[in-house]
């Protein structure tokens, strides 16, 4: 089982491909996966968390003020910023409101390891990404369904105490397996419990791809806009924050906050909305892992003629 685990570990970028794709093209397997959603995001972050060195990450706050600006941008100025620009576009609906709440969303669990895979800076990632996620639950309700009114069929506190359980409890079990484990013991089985997070991910590919192959088949111009979409938000953001921190931050950390910015987590928002939701809200969500996986591999070269 190890053996295989290190194995995931070590080809895990054709694994997550793999699985964003067969989800969609094995419509059963997705519909099966679709439930467990909830608990393999909770089982996901735990993992995640398990592999964070909190006393690590405190070192790295060398720089608090530029962290808290990353942070503040990320979490609070984003949603504001892309919120006035769908307004002044004019757009309306579900997709419009979409976006923004994906604008609202935190750094993505996989940013620092994306940031090392392209050569940005994976501690100044590791940092906010750990940091964002710890943050979402107080500032992406009050942001989407106060200050900016969407809809999602459940009242602030509600999403507030979902996202704060999908956030706190595997916290909390991270903590306790850690000092149980003993970091001997962690670091032997390290590369296993990253397998261990690939295939997790997998299986949530397969769940949030439900009903996209019959939306696809029933309405392709819809979903080509929502692709378009939401590869518009992940690199508008990705842009805007790294011209935004250029100056004050210099190349290699402003293109890693633009990675951060860009790449949000939308398994959370997937495994706390209720079914309730408009449709195309969580099929949009489903719709940001393709920029999601596949930005790696599209920006790389970008990134390497910008440092150079």
């Amino acid at each position: 089982m190890l053996r295989f685990l290190e194995w995931s570990a070590r080809h895990g970028a054709a694994l997550l491909g793999f699985g964003v794709f067969i989800g969609v093209l094995v419509p059963p397997l997705a519909a099966a996966t679709r439930d467990v959603v909830t608990p393999v995001v909770a089982c996901l972050m735990t993992l995640v968390l398990l592999r964070v060195d909190f006393g690590q990450v405190l070192g790295y706050l060398r720089r608090p003020i530029l962290v808290a600006a990353l942070l503040a941008w990320v979490l609070l100025a984003c949603p504001v910023i892309v919120f006035l620009v769908v307004r002044v576009l004019g757009m309306e609906g579900p997709l419009a409101a979409a976006l923004v709440i994906m604008a609202t969303g935190c750094a993505a669990t996989s940013s620092p390891a994306f940031a090392r895979m392209v050569g940005l800076d994976g501690e100044i990632s590791l940092v906010v990404a750990v940091l964002s996620t710890l943050l979402v639950p107080f500032t992406a309700p009050p942001l989407a369904l106060g200050l900016m009114g969407i809809d999602l069929a459940i009242s602030l506190g509600g999403l507030m105490a979902r996202l704060a359980l999908v956030v706190g409890l595997p916290l909390a079990v991270s903590l306790v397996i850690r000092r149980l484990a003993g970091p001997a013991r962690l670091q032997r089985y390290g590369r296993g419990v990253d397998g261990a997070v690939v295939l997790l991910v997998v299986l949530y590919g397969f769940g949030v791809m439900d009903g996209l192959q019959a939306t696809i088949l029933a309405e392709p111009l819809w979903v080509l806009g929502g692709v378009a979409l939401a590869f518009a938000g992940n690199f508008g953001l990705n842009i805007l924050t790294a011209l935004a921190f250029l100056r004050v931050a210099g190349a290699r950390v402003a293109l890693s906050g633009g990675l951060l910015s860009g790449n949000r987590n939308m398994a959370l928002y997937l495994a706390v909305l209720p079914a309730a939701t408009d449709p195309r809200i969580l099929m949009f969500f489903a719709l940001c892992q393709f920029p999601l996986f596949l930005s790696p591999m599209l920006l790389r070269p970008v990134y390497e003629r910008l440092r150079s």
